[in-house]
């Protein structure tokens, strides 16, 4: 994927503090290794509180497929954060 038709997608995932960056840096870093088809994406510590989750697909099915995939694994680390934190249960947050 290497050529002018290939398209991009950045997610840029903004924290309170650096260990919060970190771990959702150290969460995401495993699904970042596997194969998606058709597309594939690097971890970037863009600054102490940033992460960015960058995207190259073959298309654009690739990389809206890509997309969603990646922002469901973004969405999943965030309530787990949140949750632990004591800031939400499980089925949604503290009343």
């Amino acid at each position: 994927m290497t050529g002018t038709a290939d398209w991009r997608a950045i997610i840029r995932i903004h924290r309170t503090s650096p260990a919060e960056a970190d771990r959702v840096a150290q969460a995401l870093a495993p699904e970042v290794a596997r194969e998606v088809p058709r597309a594939r994406a690097d971890l970037v510590r863009v600054d102490l509180k940033s992460v960015e989750l960058r995207i190259v697909a073959a298309d654009t099915s690739a990389c809206r497929a890509a997309l969603n995939t990646y922002l469901a694994w973004v969405g999943l680390v965030l309530s787990t954060e949140r949750v632990a934190s004591g800031q939400a249960t499980p089925d949604g947050p503290r009343a």
